[in-house]
């Protein structure tokens, strides 16, 4: 388990850009993407969300696909910015390639309009297969072709990264040598009604870390890494290394994070173990930082029971909302971009520091010599993730 994971590709497209250049104009001028819903369908007109103003068919249209396609919302972002990801890697060939997908949300935006209709109508009950996250995973990989090694990954907003950790355990371990990982999520009605009916949703934009803060906002978005092996990168430009992983489960709560974030904390050890870093080797977090009550002052405690000398940190939910499952893949890009450009994206909207923990988040750009980012996402069911990005293998 001792091979280097080099990271060769990445593609995101989220609510602040549809590409890798427009996400990191966004987050270098501080420019969120939350707004009302006017593509998703529902009685919360007034809640914010960070939503992608583009429709179905739109999506579709840029993919070439005919009106009888079965692509759920989830699919058709995750395709598109699995496009950039292989082009930027410089990849035509997927034979020899993995796929791993996290995804929560899956197919359910088309099986909650379609599923009054089943009994009657015919037309749409292709999508009744759409319930199931891996349906989501097996269309994207059906249209680059890829069928030697395909998975999916549903930890709710762990999902992403957990699918990046174990594409570089493949590698590490010498099963593949290149392998696509990330996650796509949209919005439907069901997850904007339950959050909503957790009373954990904001009316305003989020404040993560902020002792106002009132909650989430939701957020759709899809990204994806190349991780290939050192060896076969060799020749070719590596935008970072994926040096540390770690996952563990708070057992505390199917909603909640436990008062210590013990399951945080153990996620942040076992990355920090596996890249056989120290603590402070680590330059900047990319903090899970939902903005609700909980998940902030448990992981605001977790990060103080491991850093002696706290690292910048900033929450970039504050630009895209949360995006559940797709969460860990977009930050995985901003921690990657932020090694790249070596800055530091502002924690928006933040005012006051939470009494309880002191921490006070990086509220705007700021330019800082980078080598290590630490990127947390923590999902329900106490699902807990930590990766490590790298400039260096």
């Amino acid at each position: 388990m001792s091979r280097s994971v080099a990271v060769t590709g990445m593609g995101i497209f989220s609510a602040i850009g549809k590409d890798l250049e427009e996400n990191h104009s966004s987050l270098i001028h501080g420019k969120h993407g939350l707004s009302t819903p006017e593509i998703l369908e529902t009685t919360h007109q007034k809640l914010p969300i960070g939503e992608i103003k583009a429709t179905n068919i739109d999506l579709a249209k840029n993919l070439n696909l005919d009106e009888s396609h079965a692509f759920t919302r989830a699919a058709l972002l995750g395709t598109i910015a699995l496009k950039e990801a292989v082009k930027n890697a410089k990849i035509k060939d997927f034979t020899n390639i993995g796929f791993v997908n996290g995804t929560s949300v899956g197919g359910m935006d088309m099986t909650e309009r379609f599923y009054r209709e089943y009994e009657n109508d015919a037309t749409n009950r292709r999508f009744i297969q759409a319930q199931h996250p891996g349906f989501t995973t097996e269309q994207i990989a059906s249209y680059f072709g890829i069928n030697n090694y395909v998975t999916t990954i549903s930890t709710a907003c762990s999902s992403a990264a957990n699918a990046i950790m174990m594409g570089a355990r493949l590698i590490k371990s010498g099963r593949l040598d290149r392998v696509i990982v990330g996650g796509t999520d949209c919005l439907s009605r069901f997850t904007l009604n339950g959050f909503n009916s957790l009373m954990i949703y904001s009316e305003d934009f989020p404040k993560p870390f902020d002792a106002e803060r009132k909650g989430l906002n939701l957020g759709e978005a899809a990204a994806y890494l190349v991780l290939e092996s050192a060896e076969l990168a060799e020749n070719k430009e590596v935008l970072g290394y994926v040096s540390g992983y770690g996952n563990a489960n708070d057992a505390f709560h199917q909603t909640a994070s436990s008062e210590n974030g013990e399951g945080a904390y153990l996620a942040m050890q076992k990355a920090l173990k596996t890249a056989r870093f120290n603590p402070h080797q680590i330059d900047y977090i990319n903090a899970h930082g939902t903005a609700t009550q909980n998940n902030d002052l448990s992981e605001s405690r977790a990060l103080i029971r491991t850093f002696k000398e706290m690292p910048a940190l900033s929450s970039t939910k504050s630009f895209t909302g949360h995006t559940l499952a797709a969460a860990g893949g977009i930050e995985a890009v901003f921690s990657l971009l932020a090694i790249k450009h070596q800055q530091i994206y502002p924690n928006l909207n933040f005012n006051s520091v939470i009494n309880e923990t002191k921490l006070e988040p990086v509220t705007e750009l700021k330019s800082a010599k980078i080598d290590h980012v630490l990127s947390n996402s923590f999902g329900f069911g106490g699902n807990c993730t930590s990766l490590i990005f790298s400039k260096n293998g």
